[in-house]
């Protein structure tokens, strides 16, 4: 019979996650030691064992969580019903806000993604299609002929390059922060989407 739970067991594992996270995008998926995640946490290695199997499993829980958060806040967005400009500023927002909060998990999911497995790289990989379309959907809303010049999902993929590099760059201590930049980007975007016409080969 296994083991019951503690009472404290789910903010011990994210609190592990968490720790992983920050020192694998720190130090590198790689160069990483179990015993370096458990000394961050505060735990023996052998507790680690007991919330997770091994450092693979770290690795898929982390990117995982992240990528299902993220397409829980583009459904959670896309089910509101909201006019087109409205859908687009509160994604935009949400995504921002997210990323605030977890810039070291989106490093490992941008650069550590390739040691996963090829069943969870796909599970993975469908979950960002999920938030690749939402975004696409939000921009044929306010355009609907750039579904049909097959530029929605490559004008969304431009945005996501606005939001989704600023972990390499923006500092918690600098002038700027993830919400005061997230008008911003809706802005450029706004701005130049009424210039983007039919691209030829």
């Amino acid at each position: 019979m296994p083991r019951p739970r503690s009472p404290g067991y789910g903010d011990q594992h994210k609190a592990i996650l968490t720790a992983a996270a920050q020192l694998f995008a720190q130090r590198g998926y790689t160069a990483t030691t179990m015993l370096q995640v458990a000394a961050a946490c505060g735990v023996s290695k052998p507790t680690l064992y007991h919330y997770v199997r091994d450092k693979h499993d770290l690795l898929a829980q982390i990117t995982g969580n992240h990528v299902s958060r993220l397409v829980e806040l583009v459904d959670g967005v896309a089910a509101q019903a909201l006019p087109p400009a409205e859908c687009l500023r509160e994604l935009v927002s949400r995504f921002m806000s997210v990323y605030a909060q977890a810039q070291h998990e989106h490093r490992v999911l941008t650069e550590d993604m390739k040691f996963l497995t090829p069943p969870q790289q796909r599970q993975v990989q469908d979950g960002q299609r999920r938030v690749v379309q939402v975004f696409a959907d939000a921009l044929t809303a306010l355009r609907p002929e750039l579904k049909t010049q097959g530029l929605d999902k490559p004008l969304a993929m431009l945005l996501f390059g606005m939001m989704n590099w600023t972990f390499t760059w923006l500092r918690a201590d600098g002038r700027l922060s993830h919400d005061s930049l997230a008008p911003v980007i809706f802005n450029l975007m706004m701005g130049g989407l009424p210039t983007v016409g039919p691209v030829s080969s």
